[in-house]
């Protein structure tokens, strides 16, 4: 199976007075690398080697699917000092249910930096929601398939 490596560069004001990023800059960091794995894509959209990638959910405006979140836990293993390298945020599909599916993460220090660092481990569930109606709607099968590459075992935290 594989993750998604996405990188996030961080902001000067993600830094909080203790000089490491801040708890609820995390939780932005998380997202958009959520957003960049599931939202679909502009054609001027390209990654480092040119090509467009597919989103695994397409949930842009105007594709008439919401991504709701149902729940959200991160734990926090090392501070993150400022690093003007993008951060490596590694994301998969922990789980598939029926109108949700709980997204898994690591947040490490950028790529190639050795020793590497792992940051923080995370999960989010989200619900598909119908825009137009805005209740939960079932994953389709095409939906189902895109997730099936990246669906590797949930993220274990240390504290049950």
């Amino acid at each position: 199976m594989a993750r998604l490596h996405v990188p996030i560069r961080l902001r000067w004001s993600d830094i909080d007075a203790y000089g490491h990023v801040n708890n609820s800059a995390v939780l932005r960091l998380l997202e958009e690398a959520r957003i960049a794995g599931f939202w679909g894509h502009d054609p001027s959209d390209v990654d480092e080697d040119g090509d467009l990638a597919a989103p695994i959910i397409d949930g842009r405006p105007g594709s008439g699917t919401m991504t709701v979140i149902a729940a959200q836990r991160l734990e926090y293993l090392a501070s993150i000092p400022y690093q003007r390298r993008p951060l490596d945020v590694q994301l998969w599909i922990g789980r598939t249910g029926g109108a949700s599916i709980d997204v898994s993460y690591e947040v490490w220090s950028p790529a190639g930096v050795e020793p590497a660092v792992l940051y923080t481990r995370a999960t989010t569930a989200l619900v598909m929601v119908d825009a137009a109606t805005e209740r939960p709607r079932r994953l389709t099968d095409a939906e189902r398939a895109a997730c099936a590459p990246y669906t590797e075992p949930p993220v274990v935290f240390a504290r049950p």
